[in-house]
């Protein structure tokens, strides 16, 4: 079930599609913009970030001056729809990295004891509810050769984006969650007045 890939097809651009899997931090933080904005618009941001500020250091970026990195992310055009939260989401989750990890997110997957470990500790990442979780444990499964003891356990049954291996993947991936978003509307009905 498992292989390793040399980028994951989320952005269409390959060198932010090769970062993500270069650099763990950097799938961490697309991952925490992955919300309220495309897919790719969320895992382009890290390579952006890496270009703006120099470097993607978790320490250095949990050490910021908070409205230094506000202002990095409010710079045109912005790193994400909501640049002023997600910078605190993106320190508050370096921050962690860096304190507890080492100032390696990679620490994260690869000392994590087995899979109900690793879930755990993708769980305690700032921003990293439950559907987060779930998506990052299929990518680091099925997109990046994670192999822990009790692995398959922890993943998830439905489609995510640890499915997605091509750009034709992708679109499928959007349609399939644009599709689900409507049917849950429609179920809930008219707003109330």
């Amino acid at each position: 079930m498992s292989n390793s890939s040399d980028r994951l097809h989320f952005t269409g651009n390959d060198a932010a599609d090769r970062f993500l899997v270069e650099e763990p931090l950097a799938l961490l933080i697309g991952y925490a913009l992955d919300q309220q904005v495309t897919v790719q618009k969320a895992f382009s941001g890290p390579l952006e970030l890496r270009a703006r500020l120099g470097h993607l250091d978790a320490g250095r970026i949990g050490a910021m001056d908070p409205s230094e990195l506000d202002r990095v992310f409010r710079d045109r055009p912005a790193l994400h729809r909501f640049p002023g939260s997600m910078a605190g989401k993106v320190q508050a989750l370096c921050a962690v990295v860096a304190e507890r990890y080492g100032n390696d997110a990679g620490r994260i997957w690869r000392d994590a004891a087995d899979g109900p470990d690793l879930r755990a500790r993708l769980k305690a990442l700032p921003g990293f509810g439950d559907m987060k979780v779930q998506g990052m444990l299929a990518i680091l499964a099925r997109r990046l050769g994670v192999d822990l003891p009790g692995m398959a356990e922890v993943l998830p049954t439905y489609p995510t984006l640890g499915d997605v291996d091509s750009p034709e993947a992708l679109a499928r991936y959007q349609a399939g969650k644009r599709a689900y978003k409507a049917e849950l509307r429609a179920a809930a009905g008219p707003p109330r007045a």
